[in-house]
C-alpha cells in the first residue's frame, strides 16, 4: 500500500520541515517489507479566492485529483476520530489487507477541508481538540504512519 500525504500549502524550509521529512523517511525504511511501499508527500498551492466558500472548493478540487482509484481517503478534520496509535494502526493494516493500493491522508487549508471531500473520507481523523498550526499536523501525521509501520514490523519503537 502506497501512503501519500496531499497538503494545501507548501512547509517552509526549516526545523519543521526538517522533522517532517525525518518522519517521512523513517516511515518508508520501516514499511518495506511489510507492505508499505513508501510515503510520499504532496502538496498544492493555497487557492487565492477571496471568498472563503469558493476557496476551500477550489482547493478540494486540487485535492481530490491527486487520489488514485481504488485509495482509501484519510481527511484530517477537527470533527473526526480521536484514534490512538493502535487503532489507526489497525485500520491501516485491514486497509492493506483488503488490498486497497493507496491510503491518502488530506490536510485542508487554513479554511478547513470541503465537505465534498470530507464526505467521500473512509476516516475523518482528529488530533484532538486542540486547533493545530498545518505544519504541526503534518510533523504529527508523519509520526503517527511511521508508529504504524514500526507496530505492523514488530519494532518496539511504540510503548504503550
Amino acid at each position: 500500500m502506497r501512503i501519500i500525504v496531499a497538503a494545501v500549502g507548501r512547509q517552509k524550509q526549516g526545523p519543521e520541515q526538517d522533522l517532517a521529512e525525518r518522519y517521512r523517511k523513517r516511515a518508508t525504511d520501516a514499511g518495506r517489507g511489510i507492505g508499505l511501499r513508501g510515503v510520499e508527500i504532496i502538496e498544492i498551492r493555497e487557492s487565492k479566492a477571496r471568498e472563503v466558500e469558493k476557496r476551500v472548493m477550489e482547493e478540494a478540487i486540487a485535492l481530490t485529483t491527486l487520489i488514485p482509484d481504488g485509495a482509501v481517503i484519510i481527511a484530517l478534520d477537527e470533527r473526526g476520530e480521536n484514534l490512538d496509535s493502535v487503532t489507526l494502526t489497525d485500520r491501516l493494516k485491514r486497509w492493506r489487507d483488503a488490498g486497497r493500493p493507496t491510503a491518502v491522508f488530506v490536510i485542508g487549508g487554513a479554511d478547513g477541508l470541503g465537505a465534498s471531500l470530507r464526505d467521500r473520507a473512509d476516516l475523518k481523523l482528529a488530533f484532538g481538540a486542540a486547533t493545530w498550526p498545518h505544519q504541526l499536523v503534518r510533523i504529527m501525521l508523519l509520526e503517527q504512519v511511521y508508529r504504524a509501520a514500526t507496530l505492523l514490523a514488530g519494532h518496539p519503537y511504540h510503548r504503550a
